[in-house]
């Protein structure tokens, strides 16, 4: 889905600023949209876009997880910085994150063995396969999700993540706190959100 016409202007602008004044004078020239993100939730991962912005690398694409939705909803939200489109997918958050199941993320925690989802910004690192498969490390940089690395939360794809499910169940099944994600989608995931990139995770 694309963004306003005025936002994809602004964003030009924005990109143009950033080549002479730095990424703080351009981000202040975004302004908040209407769309498939929430403008409050947009503008913060801009703003952690802009926190971070020593680690990095990559300002392209950005990752935004709308955990205020249900897990039905196509929440993950990848965005084109250079074009404004969004492409939203299905993620799944922790079951410590809801652990009554009922769909919806109750809390967030960075605690070990929390089994649950962590706010924040994050660095996504270097791919691997593991026990999900094929895996995205993900570091975070926040005092929210600081444990991110140590708690092993990761990108993956899971078979508890599609319609199908939603359609058996009416949410989608519980992660240990990583960004579970359709096994169908991962390779556009990954491909978009190689390493270097910036995912927010919070709530409106």
């Amino acid at each position: 889905m694309a963004l306003s016409r005025r936002f994809l202007l602004k964003l030009s602008l924005a990109g143009l600023a950033a080549a002479s004044t730095g990424p703080r004078l351009a981000l202040a020239q975004i302004e908040r949209v209407s769309g498939p993100i929430a403008p409050d939730l947009l503008q913060r991962a801009l703003d952690a876009l802009e926190r971070h912005q020593g680690s990095i690398t990559h300002r392209d694409f950005i990752g935004v997880a709308d955990f205020s939705l249900p897990s039905r909803a196509p929440r993950f939200h990848l965005v084109n910085l250079a074009n404004g489109s969004v492409r939203s997918h299905l993620v799944a958050h922790g079951r410590g994150s809801d652990p009554s199941r009922t769909g919806w993320l109750e809390r967030f925690s960075n605690e070990p063995l929390s089994n649950a989802t962590s706010a924040g910004a994050y660095r996504t690192g270097s791919l691997y396969f593991g026990a999900h498969g094929h895996s995205m490390r993900l570091e975070g940089l926040d005092p929210t999700n600081s444990n991110a690395l140590s708690r092993a939360i990761v990108v993956h794809g899971a078979w508890y993540v599609s319609e199908e499910m939603i359609g058996f169940a009416g949410m989608l099944g519980r992660s240990h706190g990583c960004f579970a994600v359709a096994n169908s989608k991962l390779p556009e995931i990954m491909a978009v959100l190689g390493p270097g990139r910036l995912i927010y995770a919070d709530k409106v």
